[in-house]
């Protein structure tokens, strides 16, 4: 695929200085899983607003966007994502086997050094994920055969789950994938610190071990312990609608009008409900309903569209302009990018021209 070939001269400094360190820009996830309708929240708090929901099929063969020893792979799963600087680089999504997956910043992020497994950028391990995994484990046992590309300043961490109930977060430290799951998971909430210091302050709080109130402290700690005094509280006998009560939660740990997207994922149900801060009404996407046919176009969703309830049948066919159009509005919004050459944007813009349908596209789920 010679759009890759071209594009590899961009490596990971480039493609990862996406996201930057900023006490303003973070974001906040949480699952609730002792639900009968568990659900996946996001906030995306960040300095641009620009976005597409876009969906993404099975059966196409991929090459990463790295310079030296690129993954490849066939994606398994078809998935609806969310992207603001261009196709194949989300900040998160779901795939149509129920598998989640979101990022936030993390500061302590170290990715491993070069070895003899190939690698991704970190935005494009988001694809990758979605493409190829159905549960949570199956991502974790991915570190065996691929490896995030270290370099550049971008530093994140993530939060997934799946249709079966398991969720963990996923952390780069000291050049090793940790993570947390099951046992070790008892607060399914990650925001800006290590799931292992959020969990040591956690303990201080009433109701968590210690003796301190909790209050609507919006720093990176203040918000784990919000939201984890939130799911806590949850309880199914009380008529909580947990969609409804995500929102709330997601609104509670919210960060004024850095939160760009706030988002709520039905597993169980295959929806994705959104609103945006130019757009609060709620809408959604149902999953289930959309064509992962390889054979068919890409479609895509200006998530900052006027309306309201469900836009699965308001998808657009994707085209390179669209998808020039956002990277260069994307980056135009975002301080450090706005100057980065055009010819790069370019570039990025046509790497998705490289991707092609295999002869024998999975079946999906």
């Amino acid at each position: 695929m010679k759009s890759v070939s071209i594009l590899g001269f961009l490596g990971v400094a480039a493609l990862s200085l996406i996201i930057v360190p900023n006490p303003s820009h973070s974001c906040s996830t949480f699952y609730i899983r002792n639900s009968a309708r568990p659900v996946f929240g996001k906030n995306y708090d960040w300095s641009a607003d620009v976005g597409y929901l876009i969906v993404n099929k099975r059966g196409v063969s991929k090459e990463a966007m790295v310079g030296r020893k690129p993954a490849t792979w066939v994606s398994q799963y078809g998935s609806v994502s969310f992207n603001q600087y261009g196709r194949e680089l989300p900040s998160g999504g779901m795939n149509e086997a129920g598998l989640v997956v979101e990022l936030m910043w993390l500061d302590d992020t170290q990715y491993a050094t070069r070895d003899e497994r190939p690698g991704l950028g970190n935005m494009q391990w988001i694809q990758y994920q979605l493409d190829n995994s159905a549960t949570v484990d199956e991502v974790i046992a991915s570190d065996a055969t691929i490896r995030v590309e270290a370099g550049g300043k971008a530093k994140i961490h993530y939060l997934v789950a799946d249709r079966q109930g398991s969720c963990a977060t996923v952390e780069f430290i000291d050049g090793k994938l940790q993570y947390h799951s099951r046992e070790s998971l008892p607060w399914t909430v990650l925001t800006n610190d290590t799931y292992r210091s959020s969990l040591d302050y956690l303990k201080m709080f009433e109701g968590f071990g210690g003796d301190r109130v909790v209050s609507q402290n919006q720093s990176s700690l203040g918000r784990f312990v919000n939201a984890a005094a939130m799911v806590d509280q949850f309880n199914d006998d009380e008529g909580q609608d947990s969609i409804d009560y995500g929102f709330d939660i997601l609104e509670c740990v919210a960060q004024g009008d850095y939160t760009k997207w706030s988002i709520v994922y039905d597993i169980d149900a295959e929806v994705v409900y959104f609103r945006t801060f130019a757009n609060k009404s709620r809408r959604y996407v149902r999953v289930a309903d959309c064509d992962f046919d390889c054979d068919t176009p890409v479609t895509m969703f200006d998530i900052n569209s006027a309306g309201a309830g469900d836009v699965t049948g308001d998808f657009v066919r994707y085209t390179y302009d669209l998808n020039h159009g956002l990277i260069k509005d994307a980056f135009g919004q975002t301080s450090f990018l706005k100057a980065v050459p055009a010819d790069v944007k370019s570039r990025l813009a046509r790497y998705p021209a490289g991707l092609k349908c295999t002869d024998s596209a999975p079946n999906g789920k």
